[in-house]
């Protein structure tokens, strides 16, 4: 677990607010009130006031946010004035998740994306087929907890759909495995040739592109 605090600097003007990483703590227990007394003896340990503390943040894990037993409501009951506020970034990605699973469209969307990146990365002669024909971005991973990444995967195949279809269509041509020659096919003849990719690269780009900018601005240090 990290430990890390924010304070205001007082003694400027205006006031500035700085942030310090102070240390990596091992956990062995991470229910709310193992992870709790780790970081209450670190503070010890510190020679820190808990009663100082006016502010708490984490991600939301239920271990972390819990409103019975949680970090922060024990947090709480041992200083009520440290308030509580759930990560910007992890609650941005979080609506996001919710937002393309609530959506049969756009989970065939992002699975044929991830299928498409398995294909090639999954062997380094199929990429070398890849690299034949794409010249320009290479293909990205589909990260699993970070949505803003998506967006580089995307623009990745949005620049490129034409040169990346002739890819899967000769890989298809020469693969001797009939199921990777099936699904590259498939991939190319109807996901890649398909109005509605097409539309949603198009769409899903835009997005992302948007909520980078969002997650990138929750992060500057001049926005506390």
């Amino acid at each position: 677990m990290t430990l890390i605090l924010r304070c205001v600097d007082v003694s400027s003007t205006p006031p500035k607010v700085e942030e310090y990483f102070l240390e990596f703590l091992v956990v062995e227990e991470t229910t709310g009130l193992g992870l709790l007394n780790v970081m209450l003896d670190a503070i010890k340990s510190l020679d820190l006031d808990i009663d100082n503390v006016r502010g708490q943040g984490y991600d939301n894990g239920s271990n972390m946010k819990g409103k019975n037993q949680g970090v922060q409501r024990r947090l709480l009951d041992i200083n009520p004035r440290v308030f509580y506020m759930p990560c910007g970034c992890h609650s941005l990605n979080l609506v996001l998740c919710d937002m393309a699973t609530s959506c049969v469209k756009s989970k065939s969307f992002f699975g044929a994306c991830r299928c498409l990146y398995t294909i090639f990365a999954n062997s380094t002669k199929r990429w070398a087929v890849l690299r034949d024909y794409v010249d320009g971005l290479t293909l990205k991973s589909l990260s699993t907890t970070h949505w803003k990444c998506h967006v580089e995967s995307v623009k990745a195949i949005k620049s490129q759909v034409s040169e990346i279809r002739e890819a899967l269509r000769k890989l298809a041509e020469i693969s001797d495995d009939v199921e990777l020659s099936r699904n590259a096919d498939i991939l190319a003849n109807k996901e890649l040739s398909s109005f509605d990719f097409i539309l949603s690269l198009v769409i899903w780009y835009e997005i992302l592109v948007k909520i980078n900018m969002v997650s990138k601005t929750l992060q500057y240090e001049d926005e506390y």
